[in-house]
């Protein structure tokens, strides 16, 4: 995994490097958006070989029994961002390449505790060979890891799409090009923030779930998948409430370039945002099909809602409503995609538990 891993992130290091001007107008940078896109991408991209393994390698150590090391390593690196970000900004006036160099020392210290911990393992001696890559083992990571794949691809996907159009109805409606693309950039970031959280939370049961379902402790997994849905759409409720509520406080934080903007930025916030609360209901479930090895519905439930459900959605809405459209295909398929994964987990549920001689483990 190391290996694979390491060298993944230097291969798309070269690949962003070489074809960044193409990629960002891709995305839909704007004329007036492209220069600052290339100063903070030119830099970012130089990063990737330690994003790669700030994002792999603690889950590696979650299952080694030790989370509480995962997350300080997480906590290391975004520490040190906040620490930067203003330092490099605004005492040291780089703009955006400051906050692209924070970003990078952020995963540089973040990637170098995670290898300290990985020679480290409580479960494992590591050895030599364990670095050569087998191709069956790799195998087995790549169909289990499907799902995500999936996920991030169709993100990138979707983002590009979303942009795009955002762009193009903009520029033919009163707030322009760059407003709806600044304004929902802003409310992305901040609902990432809070799904953050969430994610995290399927994140952190998917090793409880994969090993109690493979040791056949079934009142464990059932409890778990239950008590991880409870909190994540609790904490996205109490997110909804603040979106709906104080929309205008949030976006002073990030500044208030003109009236045209908070005002398309509060709408991005109460209509985008508005089925929040059904996010957690896909991402655990994803994570319960995953870490009970069966990719498939894992990567179904992924592609149900960026693929299958917020494309159409955006093309659709985008040409009958212009700009606002594409607001209201966010809470359309956070909605849908929520209530398929409640309705595809429960189709399976019995068939996913029926096995002989399974143990029931008070894990009440």
């Amino acid at each position: 995994m190391v290996a694979i891993v390491i060298g993944t992130g230097i291969v798309l290091m070269i690949l962003f490097e070489l074809f960044l001007t193409p990629l960002c107008r891709l995305f839909g940078a704007t004329d007036n958006v492209l220069p600052y896109a290339l100063d903070y991408g030119r830099i970012i991209v130089l990063g990737f070989p330690f994003s790669i393994i700030c994002s792999a390698f603690g889950s590696p150590i979650r299952a080694d029994g030790r989370p509480k090391i995962s997350m300080a390593g997480l906590l290391i690196g975004c520490a040190a961002n906040m620490i930067l970000d203003p330092v490099f900004i605004f005492v040291c006036g780089w703009g955006v390449k400051g906050a692209a160099w924070a970003t990078i020392l952020g995963q540089v210290l973040n990637a170098l505790y995670f290898i300290i911990c990985l020679f480290q393992f409580k479960t494992i001696k590591i050895k030599k060979e364990y670095f050569i890559p087998d191709v069956r083992v790799v195998g087995n990571i790549a169909s289990l890891g499907t799902s995500s794949l999936i996920s991030q691809i169709a993100s990138v996907f979707v983002i590009a799409i979303m942009n795009n159009m955002l762009v193009k109805y903009g520029a033919v409606s009163k707030y322009g090009a760059d407003i709806p693309l600044a304004a929902l950039g802003v409310t992305m970031k901040v609902s990432q923030l809070i799904t953050g959280v969430t994610l995290g939370i399927a994140s952190g049961v998917q090793p409880i779930l994969g090993y109690n379902y493979g040791s056949r402790q079934h009142d464990r997994v059932k409890s778990t998948l239950k008590w991880s849905l409870i909190l994540g759409t609790a904490i996205m409720f109490a997110a909804l409430f603040i979106f709906q509520v104080f929309p205008e406080q949030i976006i002073g934080i990030f500044g208030q370039e003109s009236d045209l903007y908070v005002e398309f930025a509060v709408k991005c916030f109460r209509i985008y945002l508005l089925a929040c609360f059904l996010i957690p209901s896909g991402a655990v479930v994803g994570i319960f099909f995953q870490a009970i090895g069966k990719p498939i519905p894992a990567a179904a439930l992924t592609l149900s809602r960026q693929i299958i459900l917020l494309i159409p959605a955006m093309l659709i809405l985008g040409y009958t409503m212009g700009v606002e459209g594409i607001l209201w295909a966010g809470p359309f398929s956070d909605a849908l995609s929520g209530i398929i994964a409640l309705i595809t987990v429960k189709v399976f549920w019995k068939r996913i538990f029926e096995n002989k001689g399974q143990k029931e483990t008070a894990g009440r």
